[in-house]
């Protein structure tokens, strides 16, 4: 999972700044520059804290809450939901109000949520503050990318938004490890006490070390923003790509959201070795990511191609063995093979998609991930809800209706390319 779906919305950030060695010197207090940055860094993977860490206590959720798995799968959707629908228009906000502020009103209400979660038996209330939390979480992830571009340029810039994939790619690896420990000692509550402790801490930290950074601020003006939004929706190659996105982040989502009952319930393993199942599948696709970059200058169409054709065979391999076999190992071994095509189909599509509107790359980029996460959290959700996810091969078939929908719409692409 890659937050490169955060969205840069970044662009005016750069604008009317002193230049020192390559840093801005805005607003940012010199003497604490170094410091902010690393925040900048440890508020990074927010996101994949939010979503991953309460993955392994999915059963115990849903025991202790006495709900059906859908009501618990039902949270993580409302997560993605918001998270991706506040992309919509953050970064416009932020470049009219600055990221300062916004960000430490985002930070407490994070840190409120997350405890009246753990304090809250009503599913329905969780899921009005896990609504909450996207939004929250998608105003400090994109106020922090900005901060970047607000203060460094040159070969610092590139250095440090080289590693954002890197950092991000954290919070979805150690997230499910250190929850599936928290559930086991503390209970499921535990999970979003953490979330309010490290809410609470960073922000304290900000407070100290952090300012504002944004020297120009734009007036907020709603009508060109939605113009430039209207032309990407309007241009069939990006709608094509997101939805290809979509798709991608959905067949990890399958896994994210019944694996937990599956491996728990089923297979008997505790939240510990749903945590580490949930590392290794972040592993996947980090390596899928990796070997994306890799590949970068090779033909778009020729690896994409490759790629998916090795889902499909992987599919049909699991589903034909789940017939004879289902174990935990089993699962594992055609799960983390999926997901490496996924992340690297995936990365190279991300990049397809923000590369169309050179001109409008932090706009494009903020568009992609609202539009992903908003599709990926429809699709996904609407995956685990038809029937019961009890066995391995549940989810294989969930996974065998999304890779052959991604092969349907990379059809349409490849014969869209060709008309044209």
């Amino acid at each position: 999972m890659a937050d490169n779906i955060d969205g840069l919305k970044m662009e005016s950030s750069t604008e009317s700044a002193s230049t020192v060695n390559g840093i801005h010197m805005n607003l940012q207090k010199g003497k604490h520059e170094g410091f902010a940055t690393l925040l900048a860094f440890m508020l990074i993977p927010l996101s994949g804290f939010s979503t991953d860490i309460y993955l392994p206590s999915f059963p115990a959720m849903a025991k202790s809450l006495s709900v059906s798995n859908g009501y618990i799968q039902l949270t993580l959707t409302c997560f993605l939901m918001s998270y991706g629908f506040g992309q919509f228009f953050i970064g416009s906000f932020l470049d009219s109000f600055g990221r300062y502020k916004p960000g430490l009103i985002a930070l407490a209400s994070l840190g409120i949520s997350s405890l009246m979660i753990g304090l809250s038996h009503d599913i329905f209330f969780i899921c009005a503050m896990r609504i909450i939390q996207g939004i929250s979480t998608a105003t400090v992830v994109v106020g922090k990318r900005a901060f970047f571009v607000d203060v460094y340029e040159g070969d610092k810039l590139k250095h440090y938004l080289s590693m954002f994939t890197i950092v991000w790619s954290c919070g979805p690896i150690v997230a499910p490890f250190l929850g599936g420990y928290l559930e086991k000692a503390l209970g499921w509550q535990s999970n979003f006490y953490f979330l309010t402790f490290y809410s609470f801490a960073l922000l304290l930290l900000e407070l100290i070390f952090s300012s504002e950074t944004l020297k120009t601020f734009k007036p907020f003006r709603p009508k060109p923003v939605m113009d430039v939004y209207k032309m990407m929706v309007t241009n069939l190659h990006f709608v094509l790509g997101v939805i290809i996105l979509g798709l991608c982040y959905s067949v990890v989502m399958v896994f994210s959201m019944s694996g937990p009952f599956v491996i728990g319930h089923t297979f008997g393993f505790s939240s510990v070795t749903i945590g580490y199942s949930a590392l290794i599948l972040g592993l996947a696709w980090m390596f899928g990511g990796i070997i994306g970059k890799k590949l970068i200058h090779y033909p778009l169409t020729r690896k994409i191609v490759i790629s998916n054709s090795l889902q499909v065979v992987l599919v049909a391999a699991m589903l034909l063995v789940s017939h004879y076999i289902q174990n935990l190992y089993v699962l594992m071994m055609f799960a983390f093979l999926i997901h490496i095509n996924a992340g690297f189909i995936f990365n190279n599509y991300f990049t397809y998609c923000i590369a169309l509107f050179p001109q409008n790359a932090g706009m494009a980029s903020g568009l992609t991930g609202g539009l992903l996460y908003m599709v990926t959290s429809f699709l996904s959700y609407l995956a685990v809800s038809f029937g019961k996810v009890n066995y391995q091969i549940d989810i294989a078939w969930r996974y065998f209706i999304m890779i052959i929908l991604l092969s349907l719409v990379l059809m349409v692409v490849l014969r869209f390319k060709e008309k044209i």
